[in-house]
């Protein structure tokens, strides 16, 4: 019994440190970036996790139960989607920035002044341009601070659902492998290494939850306090989230070895 709770404690506490990895931390920001309601934050990180949980449950317990072994070049491609998935992230938050820049004023009397500012929509916020006509206020159609795909969806919960879970399955991919291999070098028992599975998972969730309420938080405060630092805040996530990505690809790609004949891998 002293070491089942033993497994389940330690469980609980690297699942929560988990959350914290860098990789993690970026992917989120860009999607909490727009969110200023710290309970739908939670929500996303929640979503995450559950993804994240779902992908380690399954391959951890093939790993476990079937004693897989996964080739290195399989083990680098399935790290090298974390990479993929940050560029597209970040690329994604740099289109809603460029897109919500004000477009060129146009000084005459005859045409509205156009400038764009914040809105909030719900817990949403984003950018699009404004109209001022002399006889009063006209707003342009398009919401240009964020994508297509958040105007269009952007206050849909299964939209609001679906893409955290998607982000956190990837994750989840890139990183059952060293956490499989990590038990199977400690637990001997299949039982308790697939238990031990489940309370990472829920630390997982409840540390990325904590993760995603604190960057909507500071957000939201210092977001209500300045002028068009929302903006600045999803263009800083969208650039270090690219960045990121990019470092990752090349390190799996060329120091690593995942183009060569002998690829170099090891799980972490």
């Amino acid at each position: 019994m002293v070491g089942l709770l033993s497994i389940v404690a330690v469980g609980f506490l690297l699942g929560m440190r988990h959350a914290t990895e860098p990789d993690h931390v970026i992917a989120v920001t860009t999607i909490v970036s727009q969110q200023r309601n710290a309970t739908r934050a939670a929500w996303i990180g929640a979503f995450w996790g559950l993804g994240h949980t779902v992908t380690i449950f399954a391959v951890g317990t093939a790993i476990i139960i079937f004693n897989l072994v996964i080739p290195p070049r399989l083990g680098l491609a399935m790290e090298l989607s974390v990479g993929l998935m940050l560029i597209v992230l970040g690329g994604w938050n740099l289109t809603s920035f460029l897109q919500g820049l004000p477009p060129k004023t146009v000084d005459s009397s005859d045409a509205p002044l156009i400038h764009s500012h914040p809105h909030h929509h719900g817990s949403l916020v984003h950018t699009h341009p404004h109209e001022h006509w002399f006889e009063g206020h006209s707003p342009a159609e398009s919401y240009a601070g964020m994508s297509r795909l958040d105007g269009r969806f952007g206050n849909t919960r299964t939209y609001q659902m679906l893409r955290p879970l998607v982000v956190g399955v990837v994750h989840g991919l890139a990183g059952s492998a060293a956490v499989a291999l990590l038990i199977l070098t400690s637990i001997r028992n299949p039982s308790w290494a697939i238990a031990y599975l489940v309370v990472f998972g829920v630390g997982t969730i409840a540390g990325m939850m904590l993760i995603t309420i604190s960057i909507a938080s500071t957000f939201r405060f210092f977001g209500n306090r300045f002028d068009n630092l929302n903006r600045k805040f999803g263009l800083a996530a969208g650039l270090v989230s690219l960045c990121f990505g990019v470092f990752l690809a090349y390190q799996i790609c060329v120091t690593q070895g995942l183009m060569s004949t002998h690829p170099q891998w090891i799980p972490k």
